[in-house]
């Protein structure tokens, strides 16, 4: 029965694959040239593999020496974050976290500067990725991220609403028929749209019963930035967030096509942890800073959509009903 490696024997190999000499490695550790080689050598003997080809002074990886070298490297930063994270003491965190790319970028990133300038001394990690968090797998401690909330077996609290409204540049609006008729303005316009948002075209559609000649398919961004920039260089429609546009619309780049039919609004951005992480610190002081800059948020909406004369009108977004119409 072969026996279990020496956890030691790991981290001497992961030096000498990364500093690819046994003198380097054994420099880097402050040990000799002998005891490092005397570990690899008993590593490759529990393990049952050649690790390393010799080129020289220099090693190689074999096809085996790369793939522990993979795991090893991943599992050895990971044990020098959480070292170096232990050692900071009390008075200073580190958050790791995860967000939706347009949200990290349109609604987060600026106002960012207001929590770092709040918490000078912290070390804040943020991965901005269109896929949800595996906290089992990965040292994220909260992500921010956009849905209906419904994760199993996480805790799950509103951050703030979406609001929905078909938005275009100043100067296409003025080649779309004026006559009060949704239909007939949409009709004659190019949509645009994303097919990561949950209120798409034809849901929006439906909910305003507003029917459009067969065959009116809406350009396609992978990200609402390229969609709201595509609108704002005057190509079209764009059905998006005001919560992502209110840059362009404060400026007067992007305007409500049709202000006679209400604002969809719906919870759909969300802070996900697991249960366990909610009672840190460091995600409890960021969700309350979160919390605060979503209340000044919600002011700046409501008056955004009193200069253009919106209406705004509550939903329960319904996923399976959505689905269906797309």
């Amino acid at each position: 029965m072969s026996r279990t490696p020496n956890l030691n024997g790991f981290l001497y190999f992961e030096t000498v694959a990364r500093r690819g000499t046994i003198s380097r490695a054994a420099e880097e550790m402050s040990v000799s040239p002998s005891a490092v080689s005397q570990q690899i050598k008993l590593l490759e003997q529990n393990l049952g593999v050649k690790l390393f080809r010799r080129q020289g002074r220099m090693l190689s990886l074999t096809l085996e020496g790369e793939q522990l070298f993979q795991s090893a490297s991943v599992a050895l930063r990971m044990l020098r974050d959480t070292s170096r994270h232990f050692k900071r003491g009390r008075e200073t965190y580190q958050l790791n976290m995860r967000v939706t790319p347009s949200f990290g970028v349109r609604w987060l990133g600026p106002r960012l500067s207001d929590f770092i300038a709040r918490h000078p001394d912290w070390d804040l990690h943020i991965d901005a990725a269109p896929d949800p968090t595996d906290f089992d797998r990965e040292m994220m401690e909260l992500d921010l991220r956009y849905g209906t909330g419904n994760w199993p077996g996480y805790h799950s609290e509103a951050v703030f609403d979406d609001c929905v409204v078909p938005l275009c540049s100043p100067d296409y609006l003025k080649e779309l028929p004026q006559s009060g008729d949704a239909a007939a303005t949409l009709a004659a316009a190019r949509l645009i749209g994303t097919p990561r948002t949950l209120c798409q075209w034809d849901y929006w559609l439906n909910h305003n019963a507003i029917t459009l000649p067969e065959r009116h398919m809406p350009i396609l961004m992978d990200r609402s930035s390229m969609a709201l920039q595509l609108a704002v260089d005057g190509v079209g429609v764009v059905l998006d967030s005001m919560s992502l546009a209110m840059p362009e619309i404060a400026e007067g780049r992007l305007v409500p096509v049709l202000p006679q039919i209400p604002v969809l609004r719906f919870t759909s951005y969300w802070a996900i942890c697991p249960s366990r992480y909610i009672k840190r610190r460091a995600v409890q002081e960021f969700l309350a800073w979160l919390k605060s800059q979503t209340k000044d948020f919600e002011i700046e909406i409501t008056a955004a959509c009193a200069r253009h004369g919106l209406r705004q009108t509550r939903i329960e977004f319904d996923l399976e009903r959505a689905a269906e119409q797309h």
